[in-house]
């Protein structure tokens, strides 16, 4: 699956409903943009339903930047 940074990001834009002007690929959700454990499972819900995927836990887990989301959802 073809991934954009900017799909991504407009999901993370609308789950935490921030101002996407400072999100880079690096950007990490816990340690920039101050998510806790609830955004980071409406996160990845988000993007399960953004992308029609599921995200086993396992990879959930490892969730930690914007880069990470990508790189997971090419996989699938």
């Amino acid at each position: 699956m073809k991934v954009t940074f900017e799909e991504v990001k407009k999901v993370v834009v609308d789950v935490l409903k921030i101002d996407g002007s400072e999100i880079t690929p690096e950007t990490e959700f816990i340690k920039d943009l101050k998510a806790d454990s609830m955004d980071q499972f409406f996160l990845i819900d988000g993007f399960s339903e953004a992308f029609n995927i599921t995200i086993p836990d396992d990879q959930a887990k490892e969730i930690r930047s914007v880069q990470d989301v990508i790189d997971v959802l090419e996989k699938m």
